[in-house]
């Protein structure tokens, strides 16, 4: 019933040996971030930006609680992808087994929210007990008139990109390609995978592709529909924002559809320009890569213009970098752009691609963290003592506790940073940041003196 890990694109799994590289073959040490290290978790948050449909966790409620909405994903339409849905399994159903209480709750999820399919994800525990989540999806979705589709993935098979991964295979073996109708191409249109609408993401980039002419079939999984993933395989090019552990779904795609896939970015001024021109260029069209190079041109001009102000506020500044995915290496150039330096890089739920990408783009002055604990990450801030700490949510406190700056560009955050209007929020948010009144009002040094450790024990007491 799991999913068969050799059929699994996993040439990005190798073990590396360089200082700081993403422990791709090793489950986390305690002390390191394990939010989103599970397999579970990593195929909850690729598939549940899909907006029409019902997500059921088949285990115990913790797994539903602790990885509910995550992603932080956007949704134009339905909001029904946000509704935490989860079988609760208990003491009683590890010792006679959960299959009858997931077959009961499909049937209430269909009855109740009407969905245009149901993902059903097994978890550690109802994997153990033996629950056949395949055999039970497959016998209500025969009564049921919509999809019922199982996600085998219980978070001991692996890390977080093993978890994409699965998720690409079940989207490419269960969704792409199932709509009725028409099988023919549809001109100058992309689909975006990896892009999930964090903050609204994708929102930033659609009134670019639409002033060229390009039509986006669908984003894997951002603000998506079922039926537009459906039809994914339409679409004349595959555009791989984030992340590379979804390269074996667009491989796959480009061999059984014959699309052709391209990298891309469109966090920082240069790299949306490349990206739209490489986009117009794997589509062969001569007009549209002429209107593409007048128009990322204009938008340069444009942008540059208007975060002028910021620059000079953020220039010179000195940051920490810690995060992953595209952003791993993308952030250094958008920090660059700002004329930001960065003194120490990280990053964890990256691929190795992603992070040697980090290591070329960084100054050979800058250090590589490899120690990424808690522990780690503080002696860090105090020996480099950088004016911004520019990383995931998890580091928040730590940037707090070292009286540092500190920005999310991870997916917790509130705001977009894609596209030239997100480099423009993203100049906006850095510049509030730094320049922000607050800490001009604490008191104290990092790590502290030993007089003021002394100090704040007597105003304890």
């Amino acid at each position: 019933m799991f999913t068969n890990l050799t059929k699994l694109d996993l040439k990005d799994k190798q073990c590396m040996s360089d200082a700081g590289s993403p422990k791709l073959c090793m489950k986390a040490l305690p002390g390191e971030g394990a939010e989103r290290s599970c397999a579970y978790d990593g195929a909850r948050v690729v598939l549940m930006p899909i907006t029409d449909v019902a997500h059921l966790v088949h285990g115990p409620i913790a797994c539903a609680g602790n990885s509910w909405d995550n992603r932080g994903a956007r949704s134009s339409g339905s909001q029904l992808f946000r509704r935490g849905l989860t079988t609760d399994i208990m003491e009683n159903d590890v010792i006679y087994g959960g299959e009858l209480k997931l077959r009961e709750s499909i049937l209430e999820v269909a009855a109740k929210h009407n969905p245009k399919a149901i993902f059903v994800y097994a978890t550690c525990v109802s994997s153990l007990i033996g629950d056949d989540v395949d055999k039970v999806c497959r016998d209500v979705a025969a009564e049921l008139t919509i999809p019922v589709i199982s996600v085998n993935c219980p978070g001991f098979l692996g890390d977080k990109n093993i978890g994409n991964r699965i998720a690409g295979e079940v989207l490419f073996d269960r969704v792409i390609g199932t709509a009725e109708g028409t099988e023919e191409k549809i001109p100058l249109s992309i689909n975006l995978i990896g892009e999930y609408n964090i903050a609204g993401d994708l929102w930033g980039v659609l009134p670019d592709l639409k002033n060229l002419g390009i039509k986006l079939q669908t984003a894997i999984t951002g603000d998506a529909k079922f039926d537009d993933i459906r039809s994914a395989h339409r679409a004349s090019l595959n555009v791989l924002i984030c992340s590379k552990s979804l390269t074996n779904l667009v491989r796959k795609m480009e061999i059984r559809y014959g699309i052709p896939f391209i990298e891309g970015s469109f966090y920082g001024i240069h790299d949306t320009s490349q990206t739209l021109i490489s986009i117009a260029k794997a589509l062969n069209d001569p007009d549209l890569l002429e209107r593409t190079l007048v128009y990322v041109q204009k938008k340069e001009e444009e942008t540059r213009q208007i975060i002028a102000g910021y620059k000079k506020l953020l220039e010179n500044k000195r940051a920490i970098l810690f995060t992953g995915g595209v952003k791993t290496w993308s952030m250094v150039s958008t920090l660059a752009e700002l004329g930001i330096n960065i003194l120490a890089g990280g990053t964890q739920n990256s691929t190795p691609e992603d992070f040697q990408r980090m290591k070329e783009l960084m100054d050979p002055t800058a250090q590589i963290i490899e120690d990424t604990s808690s522990a780690g990450f503080l002696k860090i801030i105090a020996e480099k003592k950088p004016d911004l700490i520019v990383a995931g949510g998890k580091t928040k406190y730590l940037a707090h506790k070292t009286r540092t700056p500190f920005l999310d560009i991870n997916h917790g955050r509130k705001l977009p940073y894609a596209g030239y209007q997100g480099m423009i929020t993203f100049a906006e948010a850095l510049t509030r940041t730094v320049l922000s009144p607050v800490w001009g009002h604490l008191k104290g040094d990092f790590p502290p003196r030993e007089g003021e450790l002394q100090d704040d024990k007597a105003q304890t007491l």
